[in-house]
């Protein structure tokens, strides 16, 4: 059986709200992610990495160190849901799915309304790479072999000119 595949649809997440539950490396990696596309992150978790916290230091991330509560999804518009509870993250999706509010549990693939995909930017472009959830590792070789791409156009604009 082929798995679902997913729209690649990019959104405006500039005004929105996006909350990720968990304190560990995959939560700060989507924190950062998450940041090169909105200011509106909110972090929640009783414990974070130091990179996390940081972040939350600096004023560019919301991070608040209490276990999760419902409320905390009142304004959301997206959520991660990426604690070493596979129950917490269950919780979160029945939640997310009720509310209406796109959800990502980081360890079930089965479990998420979007991926977050192999990103490269470069200037005003945006690509995003999936497997959808099946082979990171080749998603992740197109997304170097792009980024070498966009760079070879970008130093042939740069000799153009």
């Amino acid at each position: 059986m082929k798995s679902k595949r997913y729209f690649p649809m990019f959104v405006d997440l500039s005004d929105k709200q996006a909350v990720v539950v968990g304190g560990g490396s995959i939560a700060t990696r989507r924190v950062k992610t998450l940041l090169q596309f909105t200011r509106n992150v909110t972090a929640v978790a009783p414990m974070m990495t130091q990179e996390l916290a940081d972040l939350g230091k600096l004023g560019m991330v919301q991070t608040v160190m209490r276990p999760v509560k419902r409320s905390d999804f009142d304004m959301a518009y997206i959520v991660i849901a990426a604690t070493n509870d596979h129950k917490l993250n269950d919780e979160i999706y029945r939640i997310c799915r009720q509310e209406g509010i796109y959800v990502n549990v980081a360890d079930d693939k089965d479990k998420c309304d979007f991926y977050f995909p192999g990103i490269y930017m470069q200037d005003e472009m945006v690509v995003g790479i999936t497997a959808s959830g099946m082979d990171h590792k080749k998603a992740r070789k197109l997304r170097i072999a792009i980024e070498q791409a966009m760079q070879e156009v970008q130093e042939e604009e740069a000799s153009e000119k």
